[in-house]
């Protein structure tokens, strides 16, 4: 993965804060009340990844369903109905 430079630099406040410059959250189409990020560490590089839930089941990101904080795509909700329907209890 190549990194490139934006020229931007921000300071850690007493909190351990840094601000995302407002330009790169128009630019990611991140808002302040609901978007989250996983944080990873390579080496002494700090990445930001916009968090997506992944399906608990196949780990796949598209058409989840998320109830309780557990996260389900379509796909294994399709597959779960099947398996109900053919138990001797379904």
């Amino acid at each position: 993965m190549e990194y490139r430079s934006t020229g931007m630099i921000r300071p850690i406040d007493k909190m351990g804060r840094v601000v995302i410059p407002k330009e790169m959250r128009e630019y990611l189409g991140l808002t302040e009340d609901g978007d989250k990020f996983e944080i990873y560490l390579e080496g002494k590089t700090i990445l930001l990844r916009k968090f997506q839930p992944k399906c608990i089941f196949c780990g796949e990101f598209a058409d989840s369903i998320e109830l309780n904080d557990i996260v389900v795509c379509k796909n294994c909700v399709d597959k779960l109905r099947e398996i109900k329907e053919q138990s001797p209890e379904g």
